[in-house]
């Protein structure tokens, strides 16, 4: 596990746009190059954050994945200093080896040299991997975003 160095830049913006779509709801489907644009975006947004900390992870002497963790955006509601996950990703090969777990730890660790009480992310109802990640990991569901169809926009 390490910091980001500016030569990763490709390897993060390629597997976030390639894993952007498993943060898509169901409730919300947009196309793959919707999904790829925002994680873009978010990348953008990222990386103009002072308090960004971008991590790697390597298995196998290859980039296995990616972690965004903002250190400087407090809890909307609360106000509270906090780290939030902004994206996570890990490459296909590499899922399921651990890499996800201690990429969840290394942003922990950041945060507590931050300073920081509270680990924070968001997560897709949809997206069971990751939430059997998170729960292992003793993230607790703190919100629920509800969300009701309205019209179908035709």
């Amino acid at each position: 596990m390490r910091r980001a160095a500016p030569d990763d830049e490709r390897f993060i913006t390629a597997l976030g746009a390639a894993c952007a779509a498993s943060s898509v709801s169901q409730v919300r489907p947009i196309p793959t190059a919707t999904a790829a644009q925002s994680f873009r975006h978010l990348r953008m947004f990222c990386r103009e954050r002072p308090g960004t900390v971008d991590l790697i992870a390597a298995a196998d002497g290859e980039r296995a994945g990616f972690l965004l963790l903002l250190t400087d955006v407090p809890d909307e509601v609360t106000q509270q200093q906090q780290a939030f996950v902004a994206f996570m990703a890990v490459a296909e090969p590499f899922r399921r080896m651990g890499v996800g777990g201690a990429l969840l730890a290394a942003a922990q660790t950041e945060a507590e040299r931050f300073g920081l009480t509270h680990l924070s992310l968001m997560v897709s109802a949809d997206n069971a991997a990751a939430r059997s990640l998170y729960a292992a990991h003793e993230f607790a569901e703190e919100r629920l975003l509800l969300t009701k169809i309205v019209s179908t926009g035709a």
